[in-house]
């Protein structure tokens, strides 16, 4: 398997075996702590060869900056299966819709990703407090 996308953004869904993404980051810039975060999507695109056919276990866990999970784990299953012999690939989406994530304190989070135990992606999001001085030129979120 490979991973084709893996991006923390604004919205993201799949349309027609297409992703659509929009409004990728990678930080978040908070007045103070706690914070919640409204709305986002954790998106992937997963590519498989013809000998990955079959079904997949996902894990998605999104870890604190102390190491400890923050959200409940995500375990989708991934079924992939090949129309034909003459097929060299096939990618499968997936889209993680999340609400009102509260992020405790400033730190490192991240996003990993296993499939079938094995490591595939991690999506890092730098979480932070809002600084005014560098509000023009500083990062999104």
């Amino acid at each position: 398997m490979t991973v084709q996308i893996s991006t923390l953004c604004d919205s993201a869904a799949d349309y027609g075996g297409k992703i659509c993404v929009m409004g990728a980051f990678d930080t978040l810039c908070a007045r103070s702590f706690p914070v919640v975060h409204p709305q986002c999507s954790l998106a992937l695109r997963l590519l498989f060869a013809p000998e990955e056919a079959g079904s997949h276990q996902l894990a998605v866990r999104c870890v604190g900056p102390d190491g400890r999970e923050v959200l409940p784990p995500f375990e989708p299953k991934v079924d992939v299966a090949f129309p034909s012999a003459f097929v060299p690939f096939v990618t499968r989406n997936v889209v993680l819709n999340l609400q009102r994530v509260a992020f405790e304190r400033a730190g490192l989070y991240r996003w990993d990703v296993t499939c079938d135990g094995i490591p595939a992606a991690t999506v890092p999001l730098r979480v932070t407090l809002f600084d005014e001085s560098r509000s023009a030129t500083g990062p999104a979120g």
